[in-house]
């Protein structure tokens, strides 16, 4: 028998009908989904059928990002008491979902740094069952988790049990991202396009931060960017320049136009030279072409591509995120809205260290000045979300459209002033006021 058939052979054993796929979670109590583009949207539908038909246990549900599939199927309010959901990062679908439900919430979040997600989903908790979406198997037996290394390359390994959803829309990458079909419980084959998530497009106050933000980027660089107008607004300044490297969280569109462009090739990465590394893809079906088969986009668990000793290997390391808001001493809240979770804990201050501790290295937090048009202050006197996702003593670069201040080295005082100096002026002389109040300025 030669080893294409063997695996071949193996696959049909292991093709199971979505009922099928339910029957093995009768024994689990814990259920994690992949994340993002990556959930698997046939499963999560046989979810939906299995509880409503009173056939499956009430199980924990772990997950990030959850997907559309998730928010029709499972975020509803008929399956309240079936199951538990637990988020660690809300999408805007989970957010859809938790507005939803606000009469009767239950949807639980769980604070979590992304590089630790992956230890904790399967040494804090016990992973019985992970489901995820992979591209079709190859000639050797080997699935990708193509867009989604994230956590999924560590809980697939853990887990005990694997049930794949097999869709040949999913991209096949390099780095750690496969998975043989011995190393799995069951498969169903899904085909549904990807979803898709086109760069956002910039506001002018966006490209008023970019400008100042791109100001700092040199040659050379190596480069993580977050989601949202600000970043794609720097990616698409830096098409003039030369021999940028990227080890980021986020692969998007834009990042993929500047490796076709030459921009991004990492020739002076120190840490994976000429390899373009990320944890997880959103972008376009046009990004998920480029992605595929492609041997210079690598794809590693965020226990390592977020793990702040690692990022600081590269030097010259740059870090551009976003924020809800910032109060007066530097403390970055990007995760809660008056105390409601709006996004997640994430991997932004696994950057912010990381970056700072590169040799040369930058991180910088990129926000309007105001919300609401202009009603509310994003530079506050006090954190108003409840949640402090960078300390003081973390932040390096804070940007609005009135400006850049660096804090590393100022006093509390200093660190007031400038910061209310990137306050819209409206609020500026409220913000001294409450700033004296609060013993800041003297």
């Amino acid at each position: 028998m030669s080893r294409n058939s063997q695996w071949n052979d193996l696959y049909q054993q292991k093709t199971l009908t979505p009922a099928q796929a339910m029957e093995r979670l009768s024994d689990c109590n814990n259920l994690i989904l992949s994340m993002g583009v990556s959930q698997p949207a046939g499963l999560i539908q046989a979810l939906a059928t299995g509880w409503q038909n009173d056939m499956l246990p009430a199980l924990n549900v772990y997950y990030m990002h959850g997907s559309k599939a998730l928010q029709e199927h499972l975020l509803v309010p008929d399956m309240r008491g079936k199951f538990t959901p637990r988020c660690l990062f809300l999408s805007n679908n989970d957010r859809k979902a938790v507005k939803a439900n606000a009469a009767a919430p239950w949807i639980e979040f769980v604070p979590s740094a992304f590089h630790q997600v992956g230890r904790m989903l399967t040494e804090n908790i016990e992973p019985d069952c992970f489901m995820v979406t992979v591209s079709p198997m190859d000639k050797h037996g080997y699935f990708s988790l193509g867009t989604n290394a994230d956590y999924g390359a560590t809980v697939i390994r853990k887990a005990r049990k694997v049930i794949v959803e097999v869709n040949t829309h999913m991209p096949r990458t390099f780095g750690e991202c496969s998975v043989h079909i011995s190393e799995i419980e069951g498969l169903i084959e899904h085909d549904e396009p990807l979803a898709e998530t086109p760069d956002a497009e910039g506001s002018d106050i966006d490209w008023a931060i970019a400008r100042q933000v791109a100001e700092f980027i040199n040659d050379g660089d190596t480069l993580q960017m977050g989601v949202g107008g600000v970043p794609n607004a720097v990616l698409n300044l830096l098409e003039n320049h030369q021999n940028l490297g990227l080890h980021s969280e986020l692969f998007s569109p834009a990042m993929a136009r500047l490796i076709e462009k030459g921009v991004l090739n990492g020739r002076l990465k120190q840490l994976m030279q000429h390899k373009h590394v990320f944890t997880l893809a959103l972008g376009d079906r046009r990004m998920y072409d480029f992605m595929d088969d492609n041997p210079s986009i690598v794809g590693y668990p965020a226990s390592w591509v977020n793990n702040p000793s690692v990022i600081k290997q590269n030097p010259n390391m740059v870090s551009v995120n976003s924020a809800i808001e910032v109060d007066i001493t530097g403390q970055i809240n990007a995760e809660q809205i008056l105390g409601t979770p709006f996004s997640g804990t994430g991997g932004q201050l696994d950057f912010v260290r990381g970056a700072y501790g590169s040799r040369g290295g930058r991180s910088f937090i990129a926000l309007h000045s105001t919300a609401k048009g202009d009603s509310v202050s994003r530079i506050v006197p006090k954190l108003t979300g409840g949640a402090v996702t960078d300390t003081r003593m973390d932040a390096h670069y804070i940007v609005t459209e009135y400006g850049t201040a660096c804090l590393k080295g100022l006093s509390l005082p200093q660190r007031v002033k400038a910061l209310i100096g990137l306050a819209h002026p409206q609020f500026r002389d409220t913000l001294e006021q409450q700033a004296r109040e609060l013993g800041y300025l003297y």
